[in-house]
C-alpha cells in the first residue's frame, strides 16, 4: 500500500505597507483567517468540484504572526489548484496581501528545516529592527514560535 503523498508550500504573507496597522485593529494572521481565504479563493476560482477536491489533505500546518510565515500542506495531485488559488488571494480580513512561495517540498522534514532557517533570519531581523522596544514577552513569542515550528509532524 502506497502512502498518501503531499506537498508542503512555505510561504510568505506580504501586509500591504500603505495601510496603516496601528489606526484601526491590527490584522494578526491566524490558522483560520489565512485558511478562510484559501477556501475562498479555490471557490471562486476553481468552484465547488475544485473546493471539494482540494481539501482532502488540505490545511495550514503552521503560521508565525510576527514573520508571517506559514506551512501549507496539499494533495501531491491538487498542489498546483491550491497555489495557483493563494496567488490570487488579495486580501485577508480587509487588509491586502500578497503571498512569496519560499519553498516547495514533498515532506514536512524538509520544509520544516526551510521554514526554521527563515524564521531564525527573520527574528534577527526583527530584533534588529525592533531595538530597544523588544520586550522579554515578544521574545518568549518568538521562542514559541521556533519551538513550534520543530514539533510539526505530518
Amino acid at each position: 500500500m502506497v502512502g498518501f503523498k503531499n506537498r508542503y508550500m512555505l510561504m510568505e504573507v506580504f501586509l500591504d505597507p500603505s495601510k496603516d496597522l496601528g489606526v484601526d485593529e491590527p490584522v494578526i494572521i491566524t490558522q483560520f483567517n489565512l485558511s478562510k481565504a484559501i477556501k475562498d479563493s479555490i471557490l471562486t476560482n476553481f468552484g465547488e468540484c475544485g473546493l471539494a477536491s482540494s481539501l482532502n489533505s488540505f490545511q495550514v500546518k503552521y503560521v508565525n504572526p510576527i514573520t508571517k510565515v506559514c506551512i501549507i500542506r496539499a494533495s501531491r495531485d491538487e498542489y498546483q489548484k491550491v497555489w495557483a488559488s493563494i496567488t490570487m488571494v488579495r486580501s485577508i480580513a480587509n487588509c491586502p496581501v500578497v503571498f512569496n512561495l519560499l519553498d516547495l517540498s514533498g515532506s514536512i522534514k524538509a520544509c520544516k528545516n526551510a521554514a526554521l532557517k527563515c524564521d531564525e533570519l527573520k527574528f534577527e531581523q526583527y530584533k534588529l529592527l525592533a531595538g530597544a522596544r523588544l520586550t522579554p514577552d515578544s521574545q518568549l513569542h518568538m521562542q514559541n514560535c521556533l519551538e513550534k515550528i520543530k514539533l510539526l509532524e505530518h
